[in-house]
This record gives structure tokens, C-alpha cells and sequence, in this order.
């Protein structure tokens, strides 16, 4: 991983995979789960290949509560804040959401197609949902993401690196230019590169920046 985007980054009852942490479904055992009913099949025979990076806040720089959780599972109250009512009726999703604590949350299994990209593409392909794994990091694009967020981004990103041939990460604002700028400047993808290969601890992953 370098500055910009990289090349090469349990249900309960159901059985995990084996050598890993994530199920037969694609469910990471030690996530929170919260599931979204925005998803739905990926196209049969798709290999996932990529892995987005986003970021979120509801209402936007306000951290904390559970807006975002209520958002991928449509009961977020559109009278509860001003800025709710132009969200009414919008039905999204992500696979995984990062909370500044490093607390993991997952909403959709990895092997069904969360709705997180949109209208996207990616080294000539359309239709980024189809082949990717969308986190959504509590964050905004100007304020500095956290340690912890990092260190817990990185661990999933093996984990799923370990299940599925993903051979990039990318922002949502490079699958989708000039439609979305998130996670924005404010990320730093130097870092977690870094720690994705385990070079170093994290002051030191701190100080190594392209």
C-alpha cells in the first residue's frame, strides 16, 4: 500500500472456516453483528477481488450513538435530525462499519452483496459491489482517523486477505471520482499499509508515511 489506493491489501451455530475467523457465510466471529436487509446475491461465479474503504458520520462530524447502525438497517428516524431527512427512504449498506473505538460492527456477510459502492468502477469494471467488501470507518474526510480504527482495519484486512483473493483497497472516492470524496485526505494509507504487513508497531508505522 502506498498514499494512494493499494494492489496486494460467527454466526452463532454456524461453523467458522477453516484457518480463519470468518464463517462459511462470511460472517467475522468477532464482529458485532448487526444484520442489514441491503443486500442481496452477488453475481454467480464472482470472485472478490476488492476491498473499499469509506467513511461516515451521522449527523456528518458528530461521532457516537447509533445513527449509523439504524441507517444499514432502515430505522433511522428522519425527524431526528435536520440533516436525517434527506436520507429518508435510502436504502444502503455495508459489509463492515469501525467505530473511533475500534469497535468492529458487521451488517452483511461477506459472500452476499452489500450496497456500498453505488454508481462505481474500478481498473475498467463496473459495478463495484459485485466484487468488493465495503468498510465504513466512523470518521469524516478532514479529522484524522484513530489508532485503534487503523489497527482493527488492518487485522480485518488479512483476515479477509486470508478468505477471499482480494488483490486491492481502494477509497470510495477513487472507485466513484467526483461523485464521493471519503475517507478523504485525512487517511492515511501509508500507515496502513504498514501495519497490514506488520512492519513495525504502530509509533513506527506512524513515523513511515510515502
Amino acid at each position: 500500500m502506498t498514499g494512494t489506493p493499494a494492489r496486494g491489501a460467527r454466526r452463532r451455530g454456524d461453523a467458522p472456516a477453516p484457518g480463519g475467523v470468518l464463517d462459511r457465510a462470511g460472517w467475522h466471529g468477532r464482529a458485532v453483528r448487526r444484520s442489514s436487509p441491503n443486500c442481496d446475491q452477488r453475481p454467480p461465479g464472482t470472485r472478490i477481488t476488492l476491498l473499499v474503504v469509506h467513511g461516515i458520520s451521522l449527523p456528518p462530524g458528530k461521532f457516537g450513538g447509533d445513527a449509523v447502525e439504524r441507517l444499514f438497517t432502515n430505522r433511522l428516524d428522519p425527524a431526528a435530525h435536520p440533516y436525517y431527512a434527506g436520507l429518508e427512504g435510502l436504502r444502503v449498506s455495508a459489509h463492515f462499519f469501525i467505530r473511533r473505538d475500534g469497535a468492529l460492527f458487521q451488517f452483511v456477510p461477506c459472500e452476499r452483496r452489500a450496497w456500498h459502492a453505488g454508481v462505481s468502477s474500478w481498473r475498467g469494471r463496473e459495478r463495484c459491489n459485485d466484487f468488493s467488501i465495503g468498510v465504513e470507518l466512523e470518521g469524516t474526510d478532514t479529522r484524522p482517523y484513530t489508532t485503534r480504527q487503523y489497527a482493527r482495519l488492518a487485522r480485518l484486512v488479512r483476515a479477509l486477505r486470508s478468505r477471499y483473493p482480494i488483490d486491492d483497497v481502494a477509497g470510495h472516492s477513487d472507485i466513484a471520482p467526483g461523485r464521493k470524496t471519503d475517507p478523504g485526505p485525512s487517511f492515511d494509507w501509508s500507515r496502513l499499509g504498514t501495519l497490514v504487513r506488520g512492519r513495525g508497531n504502530e509509533s513506527a508505522a506512524r513515523r513511515r508515511r510515502a
